[in-house]
């Protein structure tokens, strides 16, 4: 597969003469013993640059938390991880992604839940973090009505002490991963940041909106530098079990149905994760302050209240959930067995990013196509599906 665009290039991060060890490090070989996808994640030392940054991420074994964690690795930063390792999709996949990240020297994680505020603090502690990212929650829309008390505990108290310890220690910038299904069934497109956002359809948008109130209030009273990103629809290797093209795939892959809410009418503004990992990486320099207030009040959201900031990563091209479901079928050459279904509670017809206050602020914006991400993924799970076996 060629270079995805925007990404960085992962056939250095491999060593050996054998033509596998030359693939990119998102692939697994199943010529490999039962360690290969620790062996393709093999670190050359001499090829680390000197730490510029320390960071404190939660979340580091999950999807978004362990590519950030290991794109900040590959440019020689020091990273400490902090996961619960919750059993709310398999743990497998967690322990892969904790191990590969473990290969690096300058990682270490901590499990512990965000909740216990005392592995917290001595996490945090021990980092002595310039930026701490918080990325650790309850996820998944449909998930949060079975089980509301998972949000409450892990996204409003677990969140609430990550802003605690964030006063005590100081940290140059605090950034917190937040969601585009704040906005809700939003009538204007595309979504600014700017747009009332305070009509939540599921709890978990609800305990997202609460978040960033709460990270507002305490960037006020005790000036901290504080970044919410809205995700927009992440989707790409390592993603979760839960997620619309893992399951497509694995369906589809066992010649079972996939299932199509709202009868395939939505949309959505699907985002890569190594664009979304770029955008990310390039805001953590950008910590909230009058010196770049964006000049354009129309998209920026800077506060006059608070070093507080919330913005939009996606890429601002929603793509239909058909188009989505043909990119799958014609990436794995077969065709799906379809069951349309009515669209769900707390489901959305459209989420659309505007990418306009991501590109002032750090001149990028999310352009990796579908094509492109769903073959991604799609070789990763082909390579990778044996070990997810129980």
């Amino acid at each position: 597969m060629g270079r995805i665009p925007g990404a960085r290039s992962q056939a250095d991060e491999v060593a050996g003469e054998n033509p596998d060890d030359r693939r990119p490090a998102q692939y697994l070989s199943r010529r490999r013993s039962d360690q290969a996808w620790l062996c393709l994640f093999r670190y050359r030392k001499e090829e680390r640059e000197a730490v510029e940054m320390r960071y404190f991420i939660t979340g580091t074994a999950g999807f978004i938390g362990f590519h950030l964690a290991r794109r900040l690795l590959q440019d020689g930063h020091e990273v400490v991880g902090f996961d619960g390792m919750t059993h709310y999709y398999n743990i497998k996949l967690k322990h892969m992604r904790n191990a590969a990240l473990a290969q690096f020297p300058a990682f270490r994680s901590v499990t512990a839940m965000l909740e216990d505020r005392k592995a917290l603090e001595e996490a945090v502690e021990s980092a002595t973090p310039d930026v701490m990212v918080h990325l650790a929650a309850q996820a998944g829309v449909r998930y949060s009505l079975e089980n509301p008390k998972a949000y409450l505990t892990s996204n409003l108290e677990g969140s609430w002490n990550i802003l605690e310890i964030a006063k005590d220690v100081g940290v140059n910038h605090l950034m917190l991963a937040s969601t585009s299904s704040i906005y809700g069934a939003n009538p204007t497109v595309p979504f600014r940041e700017t747009d009332r956002a305070d009509e939540p359809l599921t709890f978990y948008a609800a305990t997202k909106k609460s978040m960033e109130l709460m990270a507002h209030s305490y960037a006020h009273l005790h000036k901290i530098p504080t970044t919410a990103f809205r995700f927009f629809t992440v989707y790409g290797p390592w993603g979760r079990p839960d997620m619309a093209l893992f399951k497509f795939v694995k369906n589809m892959l066992e010649d079972q149905p996939i299932e199509i809410y709202g009868e395939g009418q939505m949309s959505r503004d699907f985002t890569y994760i190594d664009d979304l990992v770029e955008a990310v990486v390039r805001l953590s320099s950008v910590a909230p302050s009058e010196a770049n207030r964006v000049a354009d009040q129309r998209v920026e959201t800077l506060s006059h209240q608070a070093p507080f900031r919330v913005v939009n990563i996606g890429g601002g091209q929603p793509e239909n959930l058909m188009t989505f479901v043909e990119t799958v079928e014609k990436t794995l050459g077969q065709p799906a067995k379809r069951k349309m279904l009515p669209m769900q509670k707390g489901d959305v017809p459209r989420t659309f990013a505007s990418p306009d206050l991501l590109v002032a602020l750090t001149g990028y914006r999310p352009e990796t196509t579908l094509n492109v991400g769903v073959k991604a993924f799609v070789d990763w799970y082909l390579e990778a599906r044996g070990e997810l076996e129980p």
